[in-house]
């Protein structure tokens, strides 16, 4: 779906039509959000259980916080496909789906999950379950996504052995063992990877940096374009100083210990963990795709249970009131929004008014009060109050 892509909700008491009927207050509502502002869809929620006002107050809020956490997860499991399809916008937007629609047409045809969320449960116990439910799909996707990271990491790691420079790969099938000592009781072999650069200190210098060094026994097993192995053998009593004094110079000392079979072993290794990598990326993919769409259900089944809380705040009873859906672009929203406040600002009361120009206003003296009235305490939100119920999202 375009990120270009703006949604509001919109909820408007029934009087807003003469006859005072669901399907002429739509048309109403259509008439002014006008086609050239964005397309208006009913958006159908249910009547739930009503509580007394002070637990309506607590749920709005609860409400509030729970939207921003849907939204906050479902970013969340965009980032990890985002990272498991490695940034390719075309692929990640294949996955983006809801029930294997597109989230416009879910959107467009939304309705209440009567199996998932029964209506006839009370809403406290509702928000408990979307809460319970959102928190249970971000703790999935991350677990999986980790473990896959993990995986992936330690992929990488056995993959930098076998193909990085001779500072870092593996040596298992470069060292021959004949040339290491290995049953010596006084001497030992040191594998030690020298810049290219430093070739020529090395050999002039690796006999004199510590004591007992064995001379002239520096061998080159082999090279490439940064480094070459040399082994250098010294006696195991001063064996610690050398590697030292390898590492103040900037030689690489390489920990070598030869095991039969090991080329082998390694070659399995990396192979096991490239086919569990394999796996995981695809249970992650899979688990990626079904909790974005879940998450993203969650939250519009959050935001539908937030207006209908907000509509009953608002309006009062009986519940006559009408929902829409106004699909439409940031730049529009505006002007949609405008032309609302302009049709409906008189469900405000005396929070609004009209400059000398026409213009809508805001009384914010007179807000904070209507607003303490309706059961938010202290006027909090004030400065996105409007006239009527909206709430504006986007989900990229």
């Amino acid at each position: 779906m375009s990120s270009q892509t703006r949604y509001l909700v919109v909820s408007l008491p029934t009087s807003i039509s003469p006859s005072n009927q669901r399907d002429e207050a739509l048309t109403a509502l259509r008439a002014t959000v006008t086609s050239d502002l964005g397309t208006v869809y009913p958006f159908n929620i249910p009547e739930f259980k009503i509580g007394t006002l002070d637990a309506l107050v607590q749920q709005a809020d609860d409400l509030a916080k729970l939207e921003s956490a849907c939204d906050g997860v479902v970013s969340h499991v965009e980032d990890s496909l985002r990272t498991i399809l490695e940034g390719n916008e075309e692929k990640i937007a294949q996955q983006k789906t809801v029930n294997d629609r597109p989230v416009d047409q879910y959107l467009r045809t939304f309705t209440w999950n009567k199996v998932k969320y029964r209506a006839d449960k009370p809403i406290a116990e509702l928000i408990d379950t979307l809460q319970k439910e959102v928190a249970s799909i971000d703790n999935d996707v991350k677990a999986k996504f980790n473990q896959y990271s993990q995986v992936k990491t330690n992929l990488a790691a056995l993959q930098r052995k076998q193909t990085g420079n001779l500072a870092t790969r593996s040596l298992t099938p470069l060292v021959d063992p004949s040339v290491l000592i290995q049953d010596s009781e006084y001497l030992e072999t040191h594998l030690i990877a020298v810049p290219g650069s430093m070739v020529k200190d090395f050999l002039r210098s690796y006999e004199t940096i510590s004591p007992m060094v064995v001379p002239r026994s520096a061998a080159k097993l082999t090279s490439d374009d940064e480094f070459t192995l040399y082994a250098v053998t010294t006696f195991k009593k001063h064996g610690a100083e050398f590697v030292h004094k390898c590492r103040e110079r900037k030689w690489t000392p390489r920990e070598y210990h030869h095991v039969e079979g090991g080329k082998e072993e390694e070659q399995k290794e990396v192979e096991r963990v490239g086919q569990e990598e394999r796996k995981l990326w695809g249970e992650a993919l899979r688990l990626g795709r079904t909790g974005w769409g879940e998450s993203v259900m969650a939250w519009i089944h959050v935001l539908a249970l937030r207006v209908f809380v907000e509509t009953v705040l608002r309006y009062g009873l009986p519940l006559e009131f009408v929902c829409g859906l106004v699909q439409t672009t940031p730049k529009l929203a505006k002007k949609a929004r405008y032309s609302l406040d302009s049709a409906y600002s008189y469900l405000g009361g005396n929070a609004f008014g009209r400059d000398k120009k026409g213009r809508v206003t805001k009384d914010d003296s007179a807000m904070s009060n209507d607003l303490m009235a309706a059961g938010h305490a202290g006027g909090e939100g004030a400065g996105d109050y409007s006239a009527y119920v909206c709430y504006e999202f986007q989900i990229d």
